[in-house]
């Protein structure tokens, strides 16, 4: 069925972007209580972006805005000269031909993806709308990973206006856009694990969320895949276990490991997507993108430098992280893949090669993640993308 133009449709991330929402990493039960190697990690995701689109950082103070900037020309081997003024103090950059805007706004965290705007495009592609949800620390009093998170909550609201976009609110409705993944054509995919937890919309059926979730994101058919990755904290956001990568193609987190807790979850989600058929109607085609050989976990050291807040999640030694090469963001030409390292090595390799081979018109840049899978979360979940809008 053709939109017309009033009708709003959710896009696709692989489509084309106008930019990329970020935000600094300083929260010290995320990031340690000295963030120094998480903002060297932070950094080089920066840089990345900025490579193949405009960046808005939103940052805690005016003096990380100025660090910020002076860090990111530094470590695009810039100098001061590509800085252009933005009012009476200094705000913005062009590095790659690309701009990048700092903007101060206190935040709770840094994951950009569950605390930023939805963004719709109209049918005729020239208006955008941001969708606000209502964000609760993922889970609220249930199981939410922090005790106070309302600069998060308003981050959505906030970043609409800077860019001048209209706001639906979706308000009472709880949901992290690391929740959902649209094709960009009317099909979206979620987690049963998530959605239906009961720290987000307990007082809603399963098909009274759907309903809502097609009525806010224009959406045709949800796709309810079972589980997520194990042990993640997010109540296994889809992000982390599935994503479109084009029409009625997806690749799924997968494991060759009976032995593994994953293999229960990802073969039920392989099952289930295997059954069903896309929004138009079409059977999917799914690749298996095989999880680090070796669990991620934390060390003993790592867990010694984090500071936590009354209510907030802890980490303790050998816990095993939800870390998936799933977690990848799409820029504009290129996709930014996580890496591990360590034993590793050959596992990072190996999902390059195949995201390689399944989107040869992008380039695949790997980028290490050990430092954002440690603070709770990975690229995806620390990127939103803002769709272009036609001129």
């Amino acid at each position: 069925m053709k939109m017309n133009e009033t009708e709003y449709r959710f896009p696709a991330e692989y489509e084309p972007h106008e930019g990329t929402l970020l935000i600094w990493p300083e929260r010290p039960g995320s990031w340690g209580i000295d963030a120094t190697e998480a903002e060297k990690a932070y950094l080089t995701l920066v840089v990345s972006v900025l490579r193949s689109e405009d960046v808005y950082l939103l940052v805690n103070s005016e003096a990380k805005k100025q660090e910020v900037l002076q860090l990111v020309l530094s470590s695009a081997g810039s100098s001061s000269s590509d800085a252009a003024s933005g009012g009476t103090e200094q705000d913005r950059i062009t590095v790659f031909g690309h701009k990048l805007r700092v903007i101060c706004r206190e935040t709770d965290d840094s994951w950009a993806r569950d605390t930023g705007p939805t963004f719709l495009l109209s049918g005729d592609g020239r208006k955008r709308l941001a969708v606000n949800w209502r964000f609760n620390a993922w889970g609220g009093e249930v199981d939410g990973l922090y005790a106070h998170w309302e600069r998060d909550d308003a981050v959505a609201r906030v970043f609409a206006d800077i860019l001048g976009n209209e706001v639906r609110d979706a308000d009472p409705f709880v949901l992290e856009g690391g929740s959902i993944h649209s094709d960009g054509e009317g099909t979206l995919m979620v987690t049963e694990a998530c959605l239906l937890s009961p720290g987000r919309n307990p007082k809603l059926t399963k098909q009274e969320i759907e309903d809502r979730l097609k009525m806010t994101l224009g959406i045709e058919k949800v796709l309810w895949l079972p589980r997520g990755i194990y042990d993640d904290e997010t109540n296994e956001h889809v992000d982390n276990v599935a994503a479109f990568i084009g029409p009625a193609e997806v690749v799924l987190a997968w494991t060759e490991d009976r032995e593994d807790p994953q293999y229960a979850l990802s073969l039920a989600d392989y099952e289930y997507l295997s059954s069903v058929t896309d929004a138009k109607g079409r059977k999917l085609k799914i690749h298996k993108l095989p999880i680090p050989d070796v669990p991620v976990c934390y060390t003993a050291e790592e867990v010694q430098e984090y500071a936590f807040e009354p209510g907030e999640d802890t980490r303790e030694p050998g816990e095993r992280l939800a870390a998936s090469y799933v977690n990848f963001y799409f820029t504009n030409g290129a996709i930014l893949l996580p890496q591990f390292g360590g034993e590793n090595e050959e596992s990072d390799r190996r999902a390059v090669r195949l995201l390689e081979q399944l989107c040869p018109d992008r380039r695949v840049i790997p980028v290490p993640a050990r430092r954002f899978i440690l603070g709770g979360g990975n690229i995806h979940c620390l990127t939103q993308q803002i769709p272009a809008i036609k001129p």
